[in-house]
């Protein structure tokens, strides 16, 4: 087994929980910006002393509802302001959060709140409200169920106006690093969530280390703007990040929104999952082109992604490379990295692949983005790239403080106080998932010397083609996906003579595709025109070049049906159902093969 370590940068305080960062945020720095709260078109700025104040006064009113020590609370909304002040809320009143998507539907809202033996719910809206409402007759446990869009803040401050500030500060301290923070329940992509118990501990240790180990990323003048989903722990890490660093924070609740608010917040960090810097890379081209400058795009891309791969080299970029680089600076890189908010020069992306050639390109323009890996058992990043060492293609070092091991058959294991306690109520699955105290992650990765880590596929993915070769179909979906025509590519061959995919086009770039070429933008119609079968054979091409010819994907089809969260899909972190897919789609996987 190949195994590799770095020591701890931070330690996790022992008598500590979540909420001393507010305490000491308030204490240390009482008129420093913590977070920025939207109004309107212009964001507030709220202080150390300002939040401390309004998540006592939350948690005073949760505390009057029965809210006790260790009580489990259901939180659906999007991403907000409102989001972030109740869940340090719930810590305060010494509970537990209990995250759950805003997309999800009644059966998994039902099974969230009671398996998890949630005793109230905040919700966002009035939609989320009925979801809740739908299934309250099978939540014995359930007892309140406020709402933020009508006045759930407000509704809560009254309620706990008799309560004293001894008390609540002896519910905010009755917590420890070890007792259970949130459960978070995976998004999974078979079988039903299982509950993710992290605890304060998990947390100090994942976000202490990340955020020195990335200290020139969290100093004075930085700023974060949140767009992730708060209930995917990834969006937690950003959270409580932020807060211990303590770096300014907002929040977007509609990733459409996206763009806008980045160039009215102008945060300095970014953090994001690859579709994020895939749909900024695939837009900013197909608006080139659009304009006619398709070409001077293509060619600033290709010096960027040159230029990256130069800084890699001992001598770095030659002469002609660095002038090809600063005329392109002023005609592309420039307005690229101003649709970003115009100060980020880096980002963090986690959650699925990024690939190497996004990697290069986004380092190519000034904008470097750190890719890192982790699941929700290890309360979000493993491991990730710092700062100053970054090695493109791979998922990086070790988080500090931890250790990653690959074994004997490939798959990744992991072991450090930032890995979860186990699956609530689930004590089988727990025991399960360890082998001598290393948590087994599913995933087939490698490290080399320097402790960097490449993820090479998942564990129960791996396909087996009739001829007996195992494909790691992550590898080629990923380079698919890359091409401004492919939305989502599933790649099949399971027990057939060759490998095969099911392809969906984008929505958004299909029209400008049809425009361009003088055709009808109906996917029905499009699926078997020639020009566009050939521009798809040209991702298809891309892909293959990444694997072997007995991996290459032989025959595709284009898919006329969208694969979407709502649809089931994909998971709310955008990750594929493969069993869901090839059982909807199981009449186009059999085409492929002549069934």
């Amino acid at each position: 087994m190949r195994e590799f370590s770095l020591p701890a940068l931070y330690e996790v305080p022992a008598d500590s929980n979540l909420t001393d960062l507010i305490r000491r945020n308030a204490a240390e720095h009482p008129t420093m910006t913590v977070v920025r709260r939207k109004s309107g078109d212009s964001w507030q700025d709220v202080t150390a002393e300002g939040f401390l104040a309004e998540v006592r006064e939350v948690a005073k009113g949760l505390i009057a509802s029965g809210v006790g020590v260790g009580d489990r609370v259901g939180l659906m909304a999007s991403t907000s302001y409102e989001w972030t002040l109740v869940d340090f809320a719930v810590w305060y009143a010494g509970a537990v959060t209990v995250p759950v998507y805003e997309t999800s539907s009644a059966e998994q809202v039902e099974w969230i709140l009671s398996d998890s033996g949630a005793v109230a719910c905040v919700v966002g809206t009035a939609d989320h409200e009925e979801c809740v409402g739908s299934v309250r007759d099978r939540l014995p446990d359930l007892r309140n169920v406020w709402r933020l869009d009508d006045g759930a803040v407000r509704d809560l401050v009254a309620a706990g106006a008799d309560v004293t500030d001894a008390t609540v500060e002896e519910r905010g301290t009755a917590a420890d690093a070890d007792s259970p923070a949130t459960i978070v329940y995976t998004s999974g992509t078979t079988g039903r969530p299982k509950g993710c118990v992290l605890t304060h501990r998990n947390f100090f240790a994942e976000c202490g280390n990340a955020v020195e180990r990335l200290r020139p990323l969290f100093s004075e003048g930085s700023s974060i703007l949140l767009f992730l989903p708060l209930a995917h722990v990834f969006g937690r890490l950003v959270e409580v990040c932020a807060l211990l660093a303590p770096v300014p924070l907002g929040h977007c609740s509609d990733v459409k929104q996206v763009t806008n608010e980045l160039a009215t917040f102008r945060p300095t960090l970014v953090l994001g999952v690859p579709r994020v810097f895939e749909k900024v890379y695939n837009t900013a081209r197909a608006k080139a082109a659009a304009d006619g400058k398709g070409k001077i795009f293509d060619r600033a891309a290709e010096v960027a992604t040159e230029y990256s791969r130069a800084l890699d080299t001992p001598t770095g970029p030659g002469l002609g490379l660095r002038l090809k680089h600063r005329l392109f600076d002023r005609l592309v890189y420039g307005k690229l990295r101003a649709a970003l908010g115009g100060r980020a020069t880096h980002a963090i992306s986690g959650g699925g692949p990024l690939g190497e050639r996004l990697g290069h390109f986004y380092r190519g323009i000034g904008f470097t983005v750190l890719e890192g890996y982790g699941l929700t058992e290890s309360c979000a990043a493993t491991t990730f790239n710092p700062w100053d060492k970054v090695k493109i293609g791979t998922v990086g070092q070790p988080l500090p403080g931890s250790s990653v091991a690959v074994s004997e058959d490939g798959e990744v294991m992991l072991r450090g106080e930032h890995v979860f306690t186990g699956y609530w109520n689930n004590p089988d699955a727990t025991e399960e998932a360890f082998t001598d105290g290393w948590f087994h992650t599913g995933d087939l990765g490698a490290l080399d010397d320097d402790g960097y880590l490449t993820i090479t596929g998942r564990k129960k993915e791996i396909i087996v083609t009739a001829g007996g070769k195992n494909v790691a179909p992550a590898v080629i979906e990923d380079r698919m996906r890359a091409h401004a025509l492919v939305a989502e590519c599933v790649v099949v061959g399971e027990g057939r003579p060759f490998v095969g995919a099911l392809i969906t086009l984008d929505e958004e770039f299909l029209p400008r595709w049809a425009e361009q070429h003088g055709k009808s933008a109906d996917p029905a119609t499009l699926r078997n025109d020639p020009d566009l079968l050939a521009a798809v054979q040209q991702a298809v091409d891309d892909g293959n070049r990444a694997v072997s010819r007995a991996e290459a994907v032989k025959k595709f089809h284009i898919l006329t049906t969208p694969l979407t969260e709502e649809g089931g899909h994909l998971t709310p972190s955008l990750k594929l159902r493969r069993h869901v897919v090839l059982k909807e789609f199981a009449a186009e996987v059999d085409a492929l093969y002549g069934g």
